[in-house]
């Protein structure tokens, strides 16, 4: 809440107003929500596809890897298309593309339609919608608690599991899976409307400040020009010159393996297995998402606060211990210590976002650190998809997950090492330099001074 300027004095009461870089940060959450909800969808409606249509575990992994990578390659693209257009026309349109994908999908009847409608239409929507979108608007609104809203905005892919979940599991196993995709293609439509009238690009649009901008920032930048297709390659190319940027590729290649890749995709059928009705292992996943409001908000407050590579450490460390020990926990039941690890993994699930982020804004600059993000975000998404079909493919062949959970464990310890190897903003040379005459040169700057830190 800030103060409005220029309010007149009604009774000695001075007036108040919500700053807009709240409803902003609202209709953006919303729109986080909806994107993981229909991304997560996938995992629900794997086993009534292949009840009727006599599809293999296999093929249906095989396209939940597809939308994965896709969702995950889009957001760096994503992120330049938003830069050159703005983010509101590319809201919306990845939303109509959602809602044309997933109501589609009630009409299919080949495998091919599978991989094109919701390995395609639905990766490309929802990776438009990723966490880069946040990110861009949590960097151009948000001066003061920058680091919480980025964990807001984290906690919303668990908001969506949360809402949907449930509600999509419960519609496929009473009244069959072309309900659930019905459900999605309906949300996404509905949300258009609201993208279009409040969602803004930059404060300077509409006449107002970043929240908690106190006059010394830099002016807005002028709107990126030329094409969006080689703003991101050209922003890959430079900033994969600093070996800081590789670290942090790499471990969130091995966050979306053991989060959306893992558990978002396989968890329902592997607690199918033990005999665990599918709306009580969707209700878990759900559950999972409660916790992770918490953890994820709780991480931001404490990126705006603590070393993010700390964070990190601690975050993947954890996240491997845990998944060692899953297959001892799965059974027909939910009994405290797997309720246990439901709590526990929720808290972690997307911690590790808030601190990646401000490393990306730290050590590639603020302007284009959200492009640099979203290449970060697209191994995340690489990951996942890799994920989703190892692990389908060890089930298939071995009758279990085991394997599964074990290699996932490894990465995740593997990941908590090399997070290690990020120097910290101390010991990056801070030389006083021109001011850059292009965009581009100020990321060749950054991304050479991360580089000469290594």
């Amino acid at each position: 809440m800030e103060r409005s300027r220029g309010a007149r004095q009604d009774g000695g009461v001075r007036r108040f107003h919500v700053h807009r870089a709240w409803l902003v940060a609202l209709v953006t959450f919303g729109a986080l929500i909806c994107a993981a909800g229909f991304r997560s969808s996938t995992g629900v409606l794997m086993e009534p596809l292949e009840d009727e249509f006599g599809w293999s575990r296999e093929l249906t992994s095989g396209a939940v890897t597809l939308n994965l990578i896709v969702f995950g390659v889009t957001a760096p693209f994503a992120a330049a298309l938003m830069e050159r257009f703005g983010i509101r026309k590319v809201v919306a349109s990845a939303l109509c593309l959602v809602a044309l994908g997933s109501g589609l999908t009630t009409l299919m009847t080949a495998p091919w339609q599978l991989v094109a409608l919701w390995g395609l239409a639905v990766g490309l929507g929802t990776g438009a919608m990723a966490l880069v979108l946040g990110a861009m608007v949590a960097n151009r609104w948000f001066v003061k608690h920058r680091g919480l809203v980025t964990g807001l905005f984290s906690a919303a892919s668990a908001t969506g599991q949360l809402i949907f979940l449930p509600l999509i599991a419960y519609l496929a196993v009473h009244l069959g899976w072309r309900w659930s995709a019905a459900l999605v293609a309906g949300a996404a439509l509905l949300l258009v409307p609201l993208v279009l009238l409040f969602l803004a690009d930059r404060p300077s649009d509409v006449g107002t400040t970043p929240y908690g901008a106190d006059g010394t920032e830099p002016p807005d930048p002028v709107r990126a020009q030329g094409s969006p297709g080689r703003l991101a390659l050209r922003t890959l190319r430079l900033s994969s010159r600093s070996g800081t940027f590789w670290v942090l590729a790499g471990t969130f290649f091995i966050c979306g393996w053991s989060t959306n890749g893992l558990i978002g995709t396989h968890f329902v059928p592997a607690a199918h297995d033990h005999g665990m009705p599918v709306t009580t292992a969707a209700s878990l996943l759900a559950l999972i998402g409660v916790f992770d409001i918490v953890g994820t908000v709780a991480s931001g407050w404490f990126t705006d606060r603590v070393d993010p590579r700390w964070l990190l450490v601690m975050y993947y460390a954890l996240r491997g211990l845990s998944l060692l020990v899953v297959p001892a926990l799965l059974g027909p039941s939910v009994h405290p210590n797997l309720f246990l690890f439901i709590v526990f993994y929720g808290l972690d699930w997307v911690a590790t976002v808030p601190p990646t982020i401000a490393l990306c804004r730290t050590h590639f600059g603020l302007e284009r650190s959200s492009i640099v993000f979203g290449w970060v975000y697209a191994s995340h998404m690489i990951g996942a998809g890799i994920a989703a079909s190892f692990a389908g493919s060890i089930r298939e062949r071995t009758g279990s997950y085991e394997v599964a959970w074990w290699t996932a464990g490894a990465l995740c310890l593997a990941a908590a090492v090399a997070v290690l190897g990020i120097p910290s903003p101390g010991r990056r040379r801070r030389t006083p330099e021109p001011p850059p005459s292009t965009p581009d040169e100020t990321l060749g700057r950054e991304s050479a001074a991360g580089a000469v830190a290594h």
